[in-house]
C-alpha cells in the first residue's frame, strides 16, 4: 500500500499537492505504527502501563489546542475571542462555570454530542477515553459549529481547577490522567493564568506535572494583564515565573504571552503596544500548527517508540529475574523496590538516556498489581523492527515532509480573531517603524528634514554631498553598533556612489531614529522611503 516506505530516499507516488502529502505522510505513519511499533506494544502490555493503542483517527485528526487553568482565568472567553462567536455548551462567569471537557470542533451545523456517543464515533480521536468511565463521559462533550477557525484546528476546553483535596475526589475520575491523555495527542498546551490569581494550587501543580515529556508543546498566557499598571505587571510577571519554576523542572524558560484576550476595551492602555505584539506572536504560534502537524505526529511517534523500547527492556528484565517455582512474591517486592537501580543497569547495558525512562514512582505503583510470571522475555526481532523504523523509515518520512513543505503553499489558520490582525490599519505594526508613511503621498522624512539639513551643512558637503567619513562622524553619535550603522548606510546610499546628498542623509537619520525607537530595519528600502529625487519616473505605455 505504501511501497515508497521501503525506499531510502522517500520517493513520491502521489501528486505534489498539499492535501496529497498530508495523506501520504499520515498513511506512512499509520502503516509504520501498525507494522513496526504496535506488535512491540502489545507483546509487553505497553497500553496497560502508559498509553492506549493509537487508532486511525489519531493520525487523521486536525491539530488540537488544549486549554488548562484555574477557574475564572478566561479559558472559555479565550476560545470565544478566537472564534468570535459563541459555541454550544459555553458558560462564562466569575465562578467555576465550565465543569466539563468540551472539544470545540468544526461541523456543518451547530450542535453538541455527549461523551458516551462521542467515544463510539470512529471518525473522532476520542474512542480510548471510554476507559475513564461514565463519571468522566458525563462531563465530556463535543461542541460543533461551522466556524472558519475550526476548519484548521480543534480546541479543547477543560474544567477550571480549584485547590484542595476535596475538588480532586469529587470529580469521580482521575483528572490528571485525562489531561495526560489529551497532552499526548494535542499539538499545543496553553496554560492560562489570571494577573490577580498567580497561586498554583495542588491540583494545578499535579496537572502541570502530568504534562511531563510534553514540554515542547506548552505555552503560558498571562491573561487580564490590562487590569494592572506597568509596575504591577512587572511584579506579576516575576511572581509567575517564580511559581512556574517550582512546578516545571526544565532549564529553559517557558514562553509567556502577556495580554487581555477578550473583545472588551482595555482598562489600562499604557501597555497596549506590548499586548498587541504579544497577541500577534501567540496568533502566529497557533496559526503555524496546521503546517507543523505532520512533523508533530512524527515527533510524537518517535517519543512513543523510544518509551515502548524502554518499557520492553524493563518488563523482560523483571521476567528474567523471577524464580521459576518458589519465592515469587518476595522476589517481586524486591524487584519493585530495586527499580531505580534496575533503571541504571538498563541504561548502561543498552546505552539508553535517563530521560527515556518512565517515572519510577508511578511505574512502581503500576507493577504492584501485576503478575510478573505472565510477562514476556525479550524478543530481539521486535526491538530490531522498531530500531529499523527509527533509523531508516522515519528518516524517509522526514525527508518527504521537508521536500513537500518547500513546494506547498503555507497553510495557516484563518477566520475569527486571526483575520483581524492580518491586514488593514489594525494589523500588527501598521504605520509604525519603517512602515510609517506607507499610505501617505508626502515623503515621511520631509517633516524632520529641516532639522536634519542643519546637521548636514555642518558636515562640509562638497557639490551637495558629504563623504562617508563625515557621515560616519555623525552616525556614530547614535551609539548603535557598526553592524547596524553599516546596514543603515547601505539602505540610505540609494545611488551607491559612496556619498550622501541631503535627502539620503535625512533618510539615514530617519532609519537611525526607527532603530532607536525599538523597531527593526527593513531588509530592502520600501518604496515610500525612497527620497523623491531618487525615485524612478513611472513609464507610460505607448
Amino acid at each position: 500500500m505504501f511501497s515508497w516506505l521501503g525506499k531510502q530516499g522517500g520517493g513520491r507516488e502521489r501528486g505534489g499537492g498539499g492535501g496529497d502529502v498530508v495523506q501520504t505522510v499520515t498513511g506512512g505513519l499509520r502503516d509504520l505504527y501498525l507494522r513496526k511499533l504496535l506488535p512491540l506494544e502489545e507483546h509487553y502490555r505497553f497500553h496497560d502501563f502508559h498509553s492506549p493503542a493509537l487508532e486511525e483517527a489519531d493520525f487523521e485528526n486536525k491539530p488540537m489546542v488544549l486549554l488548562v487553568g484555574q477557574y475564572s482565568t478566561g479559558k472559555t472567553t479565550f476560545i470565544r475571542y478566537l472564534l468570535e462567536q459563541d459555541f454550544p455548551g459555553m458558560r462564562i462567569g466569575p465562578e467555576p462555570t465550565t465543569d466539563s471537557f468540551i472539544a470545540v470542533m468544526y461541523g456543518e451545523s451547530e450542535g453538541s454530542v455527549p461523551g458516551n456517543a462521542l467515544v463510539v464515533d470512529p471518525k473522532k480521536p476520542f474512542r480510548k477515553l471510554s476507559r475513564f468511565g461514565n463519571a468522566f463521559l458525563n462531563r465530556f462533550l463535543c461542541s460543533q459549529l461551522p466556524n472558519q477557525v475550526l476548519k484548521s484546528i480543534s480546541i479543547i476546553d477543560s474544567p477550571g481547577i480549584l485547590s484542595g483535596e476535596k475538588q480532586r475526589i469529587s470529580r469521580g475520575y482521575d483528572f490528571c490522567q485525562v489531561l495526560q491523555w489529551f497532552a499526548e495527542r494535542v499539538d499545543r498546551i496553553i496554560l492560562l493564568f489570571d494577573a490577580h490569581k498567580l497561586d498554583i494550587s495542588d491540583e494545578f501543580s499535579e496537572a502541570i506535572k502530568s504534562f511531563r515529556g510534553q514540554d515542547d508543546k506548552i505555552r503560558v498566557v498571562l491573561n487580564k494583564a490590562d487590569q494592572v499598571d506597568t509596575q504591577q505587571l512587572m511584579r506579576v510577571y516575576g511572581a509567575l515565573m517564580w511559581s512556574l519554576g517550582k512546578v516545571i523542572n526544565t532549564p529553559e524558560v517557558l514562553r509567556v504571552y502577556i495580554g487581555s484576550f477578550w473583545s472588551h476595551p482595555l482598562r489600562n492602555t499604557e501597555n497596549r503596544r506590548l499586548f498587541e505584539a504579544e497577541a500577534q506572536d501567540l496568533f502566529q504560534d497557533i496559526q503555524s500548527l496546521p503546517q507543523k502537524a505532520a512533523v508533530r505526529k512524527l515527533n510524537d511517534l518517535i517519543k512513543r517508540a523510544r518509551l515502548a523500547k524502554v518499557h520492553a527492556y524493563i518488563i523482560s528484565y523483571l521476567k528474567k529475574e523471577m524464580p521459576s517455582v518458589f519465592g515469587k512474591e518476595n522476589k517481586k517486592k524486591e524487584l519493585i523496590s530495586r527499580l531505580p537501580e534496575i533503571y541504571g543497569q538498563l541504561q548502561r547495558e543498552y546505552h539508553i538516556s535517563a530521560g527515556d525512562f518512565p517515572e519510577v514512582k508511578k511505574m512502581q505503583e503500576q507493577l504492584e498489581t501485576c503478575d510478573f510470571t505472565k510477562f514476556h522475555s525479550l524478543k530481539p526481532k521486535l526491538i530490531e523492527a522498531v530500531d529499523n523504523m527509527l533509523a531508516n523509515k522515519i528518516a524517509s518520512l522526514m525527508s518527504l515532509i521537508s521536500q513537500e513543505e518547500s513546494n506547498m503553499p503555507t497553510e495557516l489558520v484563518h477566520g475569527g480573531a486571526f483575520d483581524g490582525t492580518m491586514a488593514g490599519p489594525f494589523g500588527q505594526g501598521y504605520g509604525e517603524g519603517a512602515k510609517e508613511g506607507a499610505d501617505e503621498e508626502e515623503w515621511v522624512v520631509a517633516k524632520d528634514k529641516p532639522a536634519y539639513d542643519e546637521i548636514f551643512y555642518t558636515l562640509s558637503p562638497i557639490n551637495g554631498k558629504i563623504s562617508g567619513i563625515n557621515a560616519k562622524k555623525e552616525m556614530v553619535t547614535s551609539k548603535l553598533p557598526n553592524s547596524v550603522l553599516g546596514k543603515i548606510w547601505k539602505l540610505a546610499d540609494c545611488d551607491g556612489d559612496g556619498m550622501l546628498d541631503d535627502e539620503e542623509f535625512a533618510l539615514a537619520k530617519h532609519l537611525i531614529k526607527i532603530k532607536l525607537d525599538g523597531y527593526e530595519l527593513p531588509g530592502t528600502l520600501p518604496s515610500h522611503l525612497v527620497p523623491p529625487s531618487h525615485r524612478k519616473p513611472l513609464q507610460t505605455a505607448e
